[in-house]
């Protein structure tokens, strides 16, 4: 007999065995008590059969920045499956109870970092983070940077990091809204070095966490809120000539870095990252920011939710002030509705995808004029997730 059950602390032996197998790790007994330390924030729902454990899946409650707006979201970790109970629908179960419960609990977005993304999409998932890679001679960093104040390596904890960030992440979709413990457990770890620049001002404008090691300067994170004080991280960056031979770092899909090297002709890989899911598409569209419309009703959006039926509908958008009414009508309302599965209204309203871009795909149907209300009415910001989990 199977069923799903809650996990607790004194389930962590058989949670971590499973996830040391199923991800090809090991831990040790300091990195265990980290990992259980970790796990104190989870939901944690183990997939029994006969009350062994076969299959589990953390839920991490989080929130992130859509559109400047703050919005609770449910990030999905650790999904993870015995090879004697794979195909028997164990997963199937634990990602529909996780839905249930986030919409319960109001996430209404959830987010994953998947090991197929084919197998997601077919629980209403959707590729919403494009990573871009850079592998960078060091030298090609060599220049005049025209960069005012200074850089200084810093130990003083999170807090003044943590100013820097949420300005920044607040200017993409998707970033996490960090607390410290996630700081302190997720971002900064042992061996990081991290730096600050300083305007002439004598205040922090960027910082980066970074490693060096075997001739590479990794860049864990680059984060600024003024040009100044990214030019003068990679001039910070740059003065490792003597120890660095290569610099790796990965940014945004968009990240503009190459127009501001002299010689741009280095790697550049983009790559697939996590994926998001809307999980209540009524309660998502009416906290959504849509941008107001002079003078025009607004669209309406004919969804399909293949895995979640209670989202299926035609929702008609109504803009009040700040606020979006939304109504759900269960049938068409005709040809005027834009038709979309849940997969492409994330990927749309997440800013990974134009509407536009979906429709001559044939990924999304609709009216050119309700298309071109769509286009002016989603904010055009892009992703980005620095964070992994």
């Amino acid at each position: 007999m199977s069923y799903i059950k809650t996990l607790t602390e004194r389930d962590y032996a058989a949670i971590f065995e499973l996830s040391q197998f199923a991800f090809q790790y090991a831990l040790s007994e300091a990195e265990l008590r980290k990992k259980e330390e970790e796990a104190g924030r989870h939901i944690i729902w183990g997939w029994m059969s006969n009350d062994e454990l076969a299959a589990k899946l953390h839920l991490i409650p989080l929130t992130c920045y859509i559109n400047g707006r703050v919005f609770e979201m449910g990030g999905i970790s650790a999904v993870a499956t015995w090879p004697e109970y794979r195909r028997q629908g164990a997963i199937k179960d634990l990602l529909h109870h996780a839905l249930t419960y986030m919409k319960e609990q109001g996430q209404t977005i959830s987010f994953l970092h998947p090991f197929s993304f084919h197998f997601y999409r077919k629980y209403g998932w959707e590729t919403a983070f494009v990573e871009k890679h850079y592998a960078i001679p060091l030298n090609k960093l060599k220049r005049t940077w025209d960069a005012e104040g200074y850089v200084r390596r810093v130990h003083e904890g999170f807090g003044m990091l943590h100013d820097i960030y949420t300005i920044y992440a607040s200017q993409f979709n998707g970033p996490l809204v960090r607390d410290e413990k996630w700081w302190n457990q997720r971002v900064i770890k042992a061996h990081d070095q991290v730096a600050a620049a300083y305007g002439n001002n004598d205040q922090p404008e960027a910082y980066i966490i970074y490693q060096v090691k075997n001739e590479v300067f990794t860049v864990k994170e680059l984060v600024y809120n003024t040009l100044n004080g990214r030019k003068q991280l990679l001039k910070f960056v740059a003065n490792h000539d003597s120890m660095v031979e290569k610099v790796e770092m990965t940014v945004p899909e968009y990240d503009n870095l190459p127009l501001l090297v002299d010689e741009p002709g280095f790697d550049q890989k983009l790559q697939p990252y996590f994926m998001a899911r809307i999980v209540d598409v009524r309660r998502f569209l009416e906290q959504y920011p849509f941008q107001p419309v002079n003078n025009q009703p607004l669209p309406a959006l004919q969804v399909e939710d293949a895995f979640m039926p209670e989202n299926n509908g035609t929702y008609q958008l109504m803009k009040s002030g700040d606020k979006t009414d939304v109504t759900c009508l269960k049938t068409s309302t005709g040809e005027d509705a834009i038709q979309c599965t849940v997969q492409q209204l994330a990927s749309m309203l997440m800013g990974y995808k134009r509407p536009m871009e979906l429709y001559q795909t044939g990924l999304i149907f609709g009216s050119q004029k309700q298309l071109e209300i769509l286009e002016q009415i989603i904010p055009n910001r892009q992703t980005y997730l620095s964070d992994f989990f």
